[in-house]
């Protein structure tokens, strides 16, 4: 019998699949770094091609569940409040999912570990099983744990972060760069929603600019996300300070003049991480290859990287099982995978999640006014603004990797 696929990673790169895989009735071996499945809070929402692809996976209804529909986004201006408003209804002869659906992504994963028990029983997860090497060779792969243990694979998938043993494996770069500023992401139980916010917004400011999403929480009316750039000098303990997340948060909320009761936003909770832009120079050498942040990582403008690498898994997956069950060539097909994922991911997440960047943080007057009567002008054509959901949904990212032949 040949030797399993090895997964390193089960976050949702990882966990979607080893789903895909396993439901396709491949062996598969999926390594965990740590003892249980960890609660990510940076990501967590899903564009209508994604949904589409975890609902043929099994997962999707269960995410409705819980999950929170959000229709629209809007743009908004710090002071003026909101410049542009998206109906993502514009997309329903498109998507049988025509919105966004919020669900940090540490609610995803069991879902979707779930689904695997359930209905892959060719697949074994393993937790606390941190990989120290991987080496390839002509028939396979070979996996060594920390602790010494060797593991034979017939190929091995790095779904294993940004700091991917996989890829160092490869030898190939990591291109791109790191952001000098970071991200402080708060969430507080405050409704926003009563203040006119829709589910997912970006505030527009040259120096306090943010990102706001309305995700779930154990009741009504959920948790409002607020994600936030701190400078590269600025000391992450201080920033973390109850007493200066509530003064960024009044001031980022100014055109809306929350207030909340006691004069307080009530935080669940604070982080702060670094932000980076990069791209591997190949996505799979032979026996080895990359998805999900391995392969690229951006900025989370847009909610990009996580539907992304949820593509990269599917699109993946697929053509694995062409090899295992077809007999289809090896070589030619990840090539392909390559040529689908790589290029996409730089036009469609790279570019886009750079400009939108750029669109909220704008200094020069002159340029930032351009930009946001751009955004409105836009947002009040319904046939241009379908045409740019159409590109930030991520719907047309998936239509052309699919026809790169």
């Amino acid at each position: 019998m040949p030797d399993p696929i090895v997964i390193v990673g089960a976050g949702p790169t990882g966990l979607t699949a080893a789903l895909s895989l396993g439901l396709a009735g491949i062996p598969v071996l999926l390594l965990e770094a740590e003892p249980a499945l960890t609660h990510d809070l940076r990501a967590g929402s899903y564009h209508p091609p994604t949904i589409e692809m975890l609902d043929a996976l099994g997962v999707a209804g269960r995410m409705h569940e819980t999950g929170i529909k959000v229709p629209t986004w809007q743009i908004r201006d710090r002071l003026a409040g909101v410049v542009a408003e998206f109906d993502l209804s514009l997309l329903q002869d498109e998507t049988p999912y025509p919105y966004r659906l919020h669900l940090e992504q540490h609610r995803l994963t069991p879902l979707l570990l779930d689904r695997i028990r359930e209905a892959a029983p060719s697949v074994a997860v393993r937790f606390a099983a941190p990989v120290e090497t991987v080496a390839q060779d002509g028939s396979g792969a070979t996996v060594t744990l920390r602790e010494g243990e060797a593991i034979r694979a017939s190929c091995v998938i790095g779904a294993d972060g940004s700091r991917s043993v996989v890829r160092k494996a490869m030898g190939v770069e990591f291109e791109g760069f790191t952001w000098p500023d970071r991200f402080l992401v708060a969430s507080t139980t405050f409704d926003l929603g009563a203040l006119g916010f829709s589910g997912a917004g970006y505030i527009a400011d040259p120096e306090a600019w943010a990102a706001v999403f309305h995700v779930p929480d154990t009741g009504p009316p959920g948790l409002w996300r607020i994600a936030y750039p701190i400078p590269p000098e600025a000391e992450e303990e201080v920033e973390l300070r109850p007493e200066n997340i509530q003064r960024h948060l009044f001031h980022l909320l100014e055109s809306a003049r929350p207030e909340p009761p006691g004069g307080r936003f009530t935080l669940k909770y604070a982080s702060v991480y670094r932000v980076h832009q990069r791209v591997a120079q190949r996505f799979a050498d032979r026996r080895l290859i990359l998805a999900g942040d391995a392969a690229h990582v951006n900025n989370p403008l847009g909610g990009l990287g996580l539907n992304g690498s949820v593509h990269d898994a599917v699109n993946l997956a697929a053509k694995l099982a062409r090899i295992w069950h077809d007999g289809a060539d090896r070589d030619t097909l990840l090539d392909l995978y390559d040529r689908q994922r790589r290029p996409i991911n730089i036009r469609a997440v790279q570019a886009m999640s750079i400009r939108n960047k750029a669109l909220l943080e704008e200094k020069d007057p002159a340029v930032r006014r351009q930009r946001l009567e751009e955004q409105r002008a836009l947002a009040a054509d319904p046939v241009r603004a379908k045409a740019h959901l159409m590109n930030t949904s991520m719907i047309n990212s998936v239509r052309e990797a699919a026809a790169i032949t």
